[in-house]
This record gives structure tokens, C-alpha cells and sequence, in this order.
């Protein structure tokens, strides 16, 4: 019986009584991150406790050891893995433990292991996981004793090709150990809802899943607190039953409570509020007494309604949207697949200036911090579970373990992520070369959408439908045992199968950048929104050698936005703007199945070309004519060259771009939006004199709360100049090549060096280039596109750190940093 109460605070003990009493951590959370041992080798008996590792490198986790390289133009990964280095490799970890209690379990959390993966405890195997993308836990309990402990983690990625982008190698997301009561709540066993959402009230329903893990009955109770967003303030609590129930050694229960809030604060694009649950478990449904605590679990939840509409799309809280949203793969450059959240930060800010509101996780479940940071920043995530399923792409990729893995991956991920207000959709998969054949097709979808459904009745399950046509998706039923039909390309297909059948929900899954699909789109109410291929470069799906990525991005790696991302904000964004490019060759028409035509040609090594450029400063510097063009939301634009006007053009009904034919010669391009006759938005060009100097800017794209705002407080400027020894905590600085009047030149073959002074390390540095072979931890980069990168991260709390940028025939530019402790850990800590 569901028991439905107001929340009060006195519902079931006083506010103070109640906070109090949640000082109390009944569940233990460790992180495991740190003094892995670890060797790229496959040595014999390894997983054993007395192996010595004490020759082996040290290194702190999430950890992608691939990313070191070297690339290889031999190497097995191929063009698809982006010719990085793959094998098989070792982590161990020693951990001293107290004497056993045995009322307790002892669990460890890997967030993702790449890829093929064995975990050992003191000898013994816990199991094995062959998809680097997916999070699981393993029972310690049985294996522990007090003392010395050792986890051994075998990696696989040795046979390939395996994937079609850059995977990355190793335990490259986080690990957690997990300390609970016998008698505890599940792992991702906690399922927060809002069934019934207005301005007005919302209905909050919280499913808690119970296991008896001990040798007795138990006698159990649950309470539900609910904070507030901001300062988490205490709503009040409300409870399942009036009295305990009674739970066999061995049982399982589901608990379950449902309560009202009176003006919700609901978590929108532009206001993504969070509030959080708390789920105790009580012995005998008393909580007077620390000991009554049994466990308990802290669930972030967003307050929001969503739908599709057949014909008029997508709708937020009872407001249309469109989904402006863009692809993202795992990799962040030279990062690889281990990523601080900063460097996620930096792009999802960067992309929603260019009006991106939606992400789509190609083509596997992301980190799960990557989602709790869409959620805390406002966007839209459709959540991807598979690249293939029984139908190969690559010789060695998931169709191998598809038959036997699939239901068991897509229920752990929907279980560990349904919490999340960010998403929208869970995609069953990515062009699926099954679907030729429905036989075998149809019955696998059916499998799937119902384990998606099992354990996430609240989300639409979609598909990044592939040909379908050719493969008569829309005729054969395939398509309609979608709850939204997605389809990749092809634009005027999807929306053929919406006029043949209008109850259908229609997306774009994955789109080019080519404006027939914007237009598509934009026209045509029913269509919901689409993911352009792609928002950010990436690793991998190479083309051919020397290429080692793909450059189909809004943004390059470094997250600077390339000029197709200028033309994308002119029809997403909001805000005034407008940019001036300089256009080189005509675009190419992009292919209706892009990464399925073709290998280009070898003078293409980089598969996507660049033929658009924001600079002043062609190769040719004799007089000719530069195709010049201008994006903008303004109403209007007007061109100068130096101080004379080259004249006024209205905003094209059909987005297309503003041309000027230009004559070169040095000096300045100018331009100006206008709207209602005032001018809201400029960009120039200048043609730049010799190089003077390396301009260095710092972008801190991470929280920093312990700088003192209140006391005098701190320019923007000023807070890029901090950084901390948080492993999420990154500091980005760009070098850029300037003439004395800092006016940029876009150099690519002048080399940088950086050099530290101070508590602090270069993580990596990173140019964009997608035919630069040195290795990411270099201190030493060519320039590309007249810039490069240096990520450094502080290795102390605090101390004055001076990064130095030198280059042939410049006088040495130098910046002073300060490292600073880092932040206190969140109140609301992950377990499983």
C-alpha cells in the first residue's frame, strides 16, 4: 500500500532532530583512485597477492594508458582507434583493513573498465566484464580478511580493430569502495520519479529496493527526506508504512513513498534546480538512536515534465523546445578517455554559447559525473547504449558479446542513470547493421525496449535508424516499437515516415552540418530537434595516415570554435552575434552515411577539409578576390574594409549565409549586425604584422569556492589564475602567436615550449591538429591555427606557480598562477 503525505517537517521527527540524526554516514564511500600499481604487460600470476609490482609505474585513477602512445601508422587500432597503441595491461591495489564486522558488506564500484576486463580479490576472481562503457560493482565481502588486501584488474583490448573511434585503454573512470549494513539498500536501488508536475505542485514518488544480505529476518522501516535545491534546506519526511516490515535472510523488497511539494522549483534549460533524497533504512522503524540506522543513500532528482508531440515536438515543463543538440564521443583530445570533469565543463559551456542545448552520448553510456554535470548545467541528454549489436563492424567489437551481455548492460545503465533530470531519451543503438534482417532485428529491439521500459517506465526509448528504407524499417513494424523514431540523415525520409503515418515522433539522431538539414528541421514542426555528427573533434575514425581524428566538430579538441560553429550560433543562439570568415573552397555536400562511404582519397588524409577561415591572411598575397562571408542573427549586416562600407545585406530567409566578393589587400575586415536600426553584435579581421610575442590567456572552466569573493572579490581575469591538486580540476591556457598590436597569426609550424616553476604539473598540451604526432605530454608543440594549449593542474594546496611559453626568436612570455586546496568533497557523495 502506497502511503501519500504532505511534507512537513514534523511529519516524523523535528527539523533539527531529523539534520542532526543525518550527520550519522551508516554507508561508507571510499575512493579507490589513488597509488594504483600498473604495467603495460601481461606477466604471469599477477592476480596473486604476493606478485611484486614494486617495479611498476604509479598512477592515480581514472587512467587511459593508450593516450601516452605512440601512434603508429602499424598499429592494430587502425585508422578507426586513431592508430594509437592497444594491448593487454595490469592494475593492483594493496588496501589495509581493520578487524571484519560481520553485520557489514564490503562492495567496489568501477565506473567503466576499457575494455574486457577481470577483477581479482586476493587472488580470487569477482568476474568478468567485456564493455569498457558500462559501471558494475563486485561483493568484497567473502574475499576480505583483516590486513593486507590486494584488487588485481586485467584490461583486454589486445585484438583488433574492436571500435570505430578512439576507446581509450584501461580503468579509465573512477573506482569506489562501498561499505553498507547486511540489511541495505540496493546498488542504483533507489528510483526517484515525478509522475505529476505543474507550477503549482509536483508528485514525488521514490521506489527504494531493500536486500537482506544477512543470516536473520530483519525488521525494517524507510523514511524519505527531501532537500530543497540551493542551501538544501530540509523539506520534511514522510514515510512508507506505519509500521515494520518483516524481511527473510536472503529477500528483497521494494519500498515505496510518495509525497506533494507545493511550487516546486522545476529543473529546466536556463534553471536546472536539483533537489535530493535521502533514503534511510531503520531497524524496527525507530530512529531514536544512532544504532538504528542501518544504511542510508543521498539520490539527486530534478522536478520536471516532458513529452514528444507527433506533430508539434518536444515540450519542457509545457514549453516547446527545439533540440539543438550535437554528438559527443569519450575522448577529450589529449586527455583521451580519462577526463576531469573541468575539461567537460570547458566544452558543454562552450557549445552552449553556440546555442547547443543537447547531448547525445555516441555511441555507449558516458562517466556517470558526466551526467551529473549536464544535469547541473542544463541540458538535454539522449543516453546511447550500442554501436552494433549481432552484425559486425569491426572484427572484434560488442557483436562478440552481444547475445550473452546485452539485457544485463542495458538494465545497469538505465538502473545507475534514471535518476538523472538531463535525460530525455535512452537510444537502444547506432546504425545497427542487424535491421537488414527483421527476423533477427525485430526480436532484438522487442528485448531491448522492454528492459529499457522494465526499469525506466518514465522515458521514451529511440533509435539511430540506419537506411531505413532500405531496410524497410518504417514497413515492417521495426521502426513503430520505438516510443520516438529516430533516424541519422536522410532528412526528407524521417519526415516522409512522419506524413505516412503521423502519430509517429520524430528526431534527428545524428545530422550534418549542411543547412538543407537545419532548414529540414526548422521548417517542420513535427520534427522534434536533431544531434549534429559532431559537437566537439575527436580521436579516431581517422581517414587514412597521417590523420589520427575526425574533424567534423562545432568545436576543435581544444574546445576553440571553428568557423562552422560561428554559421551554427547564427541559427541557434539567442544572443546577438556575429562572425566574418574568410571562405576558401566550396563546402562538400557532406555523404548521406558518413563513416560508411568510401576511404577519400589519400591527398584527403583528414576526412573532413577545412575551407573556411577566420583570419585576414591567405597564402596568396598577391591582388585577387576573397569570398568573404558573414553569420549573424542580426536583421542586417554591413561589411567595411578598412573605413569604407562594401554595403548592407538583409538576413536570407533560408539561412544561407551574407557573400561579399572582396579584393584583397592588408588591412581590416569589419563587420556589424544590426537590429531595429541598433547595432547589437561585431567581429573583425585584421591582417597581422611579424611575430612579437605568445600571448598567453588563462580559461579556468571549474568551480572554485574557496577564493574569497566576499572580500573585495576577483575579476574574471583574476580567477583563471587559480588551480588546485583536485584530480577534476584543470587549468587551461592558450598560447597565442600575435604581432606587437596582439593581432593573432595563424602560424602552424613555429614550435611552443612550456616550462613550470612551482607546485604544479603540465598534464598535457594539445594544438587541434589532426596530423600532429607528438605525444600529448610533451611540453613541446607546433603552434596550429596560430595557437596551443597547455592543462596543468596544481600539485599542492597552495604556493605561486610561473608557467613560461618560449619559441624560437620571441622573448620568453611568462604567467603567475596560484594553487589553492581544493574544494571540500560534496555533501551528496556517489556510491553505486
Amino acid at each position: 500500500m502506497r502511503r501519500t503525505l504532505l511534507l512537513l517537517a514534523t511529519a516524523i521527527l523535528t527539523t533539527h532532530a531529523f539534520a542532526a540524526l543525518h550527520l550519522i554516514q551508516p554507508r561508507g564511500i571510499q575512493s579507490l583512485d589513488t597509488d594504483w600499481r600498473f604495467s603495460q604487460s601481461n606477466p604471469a600470476n599477477a592476480q596473486s597477492p604476493t606478485f611484486d609490482d614494486a617495479q611498476w609505474q604509479t598512477v592515480t585513477l581514472p587512467h587511459d594508458w593508450s593516450i601516452a602512445g605512440p601512434v603508429r601508422e602499424e598499429a592494430p587500432s587502425r585508422a578507426a582507434g586513431g592508430f594509437f597503441p592497444t594491448g593487454i595491461a595490469w592494475y593492483r591495489k594493496t588496501l589495509t583493513l581493520p578487524a571484519l564486522d560481520p553485520a557489514k558488506r564490503t562492495y567496489i564500484v568501477f565506473d567503466g573498465i576499457m575494455a574486457n576486463s577481470d577483477v581479482y580479490c586476493n587472488g580470487e576472481l569477482l568476474g568478468h566484464r567485456p564493455y569498457g562503457y558500462v559501471s558494475f560493482n563486485y561483493d568484497l565481502t567473502p574475499h576480505l580478511h583483516s590486513g593486507l588486501n590486494t584488487i588485481a584488474v586485467r584490461v583486454d583490448d589486445s585484438q583488433q580493430p574492436a571500435s570505430r573511434w578512439y576507446p581509450g585503454s584501461g580503468i579509465n573512470r573512477h573506482v569506489r569502495l562501498i561499505t553498507t549494513s547486511a540489511v541495505h539498500i540496493a546498488p542504483w536501488g533507489t528510483f526517484v520519479t515525478t509522475p505529476k508536475v505543474s507550477a503549482q505542485s509536483a508528485t514525488v514518488h521514490v521506489r527504494t529496493t531493500i536486500t537482506n544480505d544477512s543470516a536473520v529476518s530483519a525488521n525494517i522501516g524507510l523514511t524519505i527526506d527531501v532537500r530543497t535545491p540551493g542551501e538544501g534546506t530540509l523539506s520534511g519526511s514522510f514515510m512508507t508504512l506505519p509500521k515494520p516490515i518483516t524481511l527473510a535472510p536472503g529477500a528483497t523488497a521494494n519500498l515505496e513513498a510518495e509525497a506533494t511539494i507545493k511550487d516546486p522549483e522545476r529543473w529546466d534549460l536556463d534553471h536546472p534546480a536539483l533537489y535530493r533524497i535521502v533514503a534511510t533504512i531503520l531497524r524496527n522503524h525507530s530512529p531514536m538512536d544512532k544504532e538504528d540506522i542501518l544504511d542510508d543513500e543521498v539520490v539527486p532528482f530534478g522536478i520536471r515534465e516532458f513529452h514528444f508531440d507527433p506533430n508539434q515536438g518536444f515540450f519542457l515543463n509545457g514549453v516547446h523546445h527545439k533540440i539543438y543538440g550535437v554528438a559527443l564521443h569519450t575522448d577529450a583530445g589529449a586527455l583521451g578517455t580519462a577526463v576531469p570533469l573541468a575539461a567537460w565543463q570547458r566544452r558543454l559551456i562552450a557549445l552552449r554559447q553556440l546555442g547547443v542545448n543537447a547531448i547525445r552520448t555516441a555511441h555507449n553510456p558516458p562517466a556517470p559525473e558526466f551526467l551529473d554535470l549536464a544535469d547541473r548545467l542544463g541540458f538535454l541528454v539522449m543516453d546511447e547504449m550500442f554501436d552494433c549489436w549481432t552484425v559486425a563492424k569491426n572484427p572484434y567489437d560488442y557483436h562478440l558479446y552481444f547475445k550473452e551481455w546485452s539485457l544485463r548492460d542495458t538494465a545497469d545503465t538505465v538502473r545507475r542513470d534514471r535518476n538523472h533530470p538531463s535525460i530525455i531519451l535512452w537510444s537502444a543503438g547506432n546504425e545497427i547493421h542487424d535491421t537488414p534482417k527483421p527476423d533477427i532485428a525485430i526480436p532484438i529491439l522487442k528485448s531491448l525496449v522492454e528492459t529499457f521500459h522494465a526499469n525506466d517506465p518514465t522515458r521514451p526509448v529511440t533509435q539511430a535508424l540506419f537506411r531505413p528504407n532500405v531496410s524497410h524499417d518504417y514497413d515492417n513494424g521495426l521502426a513503430d516499437l520505438l516510443d520516438v523514431v529516430g533516424q541519422n540523415y536522410r532528412e526528407n525520409e524521417i519526415l516522409a515516415a512522419h506524413a505516412q503515418k503521423p502519430t509517429r515522433k520524430i528526431l534527428g539522431t545524428e545530422n550534418t552540418h549542411d543547412r538543407n538539414q537545419w532548414i529540414a528541421m526548422r521548417d517542420h514542426p513535427e520534427y522534434s530537434g536533431q544531434f549534429l555528427w559532431s559537437g566537439v573533434d575527436y580521436l579516431g575514425e581517422a581517414g587514412r595516415w597521417p590523420s589520427i581524428g575526425a574533424g567534423s566538430g562545432l568545436l576543435d579538441r581544444t574546445s576553440t570554435p571553428k568557423p562552422r560553429g560561428f554559421e551554427r550560433e547564427s541559427w541557434w543562439s539567442t544572443r546577438p552575434n556575429i562572425h566574418v570568415v574568410r571562405r576558401v573552397a566550396p563546402t562538400l555536400r557532406s555523404a548521406t552515411d558518413p563513416g560508411y562511404e568510401a576511404v577519400p582519397p589519400a591527398v584527403n588524409t583528414t576526412r573532413y577539409t577545412e575551407s573556411l577561415f577566420h583570419d585576414w591572411m591567405p597564402a596568396n598575397t598577391a591582388p585577387h578576390i576573397e569570398t568573404v562571408e558573414v553569420y549573424t542573427n542580426s536583421e542586417e549586416a554591413e561589411l567595411f574594409q578598412g573605413g569604407t562600407s562594401l554595403g548592407i545585406q538583409q538576413r536570407h530567409p533560408d539561412a544561407s549565409p551574407l557573400v561579399w566578393q572582396v579584393p584583397y589587400h592588408p588591412g581590416t575586415l569589419t563587420t556589424v549586425g544590426r537590429t531595429n536600426g541598433k547595432v547589437v553584435a561585431g567581429d573583425r579581421l585584421q591582417t597581422p604584422g611579424k611575430p612579437a610575442s605568445l600571448n598567453l590567456v588563462p580559461l579556468h572552466s571549474w568551480a572554485v569556492p574557496n577564493i574569497p569573493l566576499s572580500e573585495g572579490g576577483h575579476s574574471t581575469d583574476e580567477l583563471s589564475k587559480f588551480l588546485t591538486p583536485d584530480w577534476d580540476d584543470l587549468l587551461y591556457v592558450t598560447a597565442t602567436l600575435t604581432d606587437s598590436v596582439a593581432n593573432p597569426i595563424p602560424d602552424s609550424s613555429t614550435p611552443v615550449t612550456f616550462t613550470l616553476t612551482g607546485p604544479a604539473q603540465l598534464v598535457a598540451t594539445d594544438s587541434g591538429s589532426n596530423i600532429d604526432h607528438t605525444p600529448f605530454a610533451s611540453p613541446t608543440r607546433n603552434l596550429f591555427a596560430g595557437t596551443v594549449t597547455a592543462i596543468l593542474r596544481a600539485t599542492a594546496s597552495s604556493g605561486t606557480i610561473t608557467l613560461t611559453a618560449t619559441t624560437p626568436g620571441l622573448p620568453p612570455s611568462t604567467l603567475t598562477l596560484t594553487a589553492l586546496p581544493p574544494a571540500p568533497p560534496p555533501t551528496a557523495q556517489r556510491s553505486f
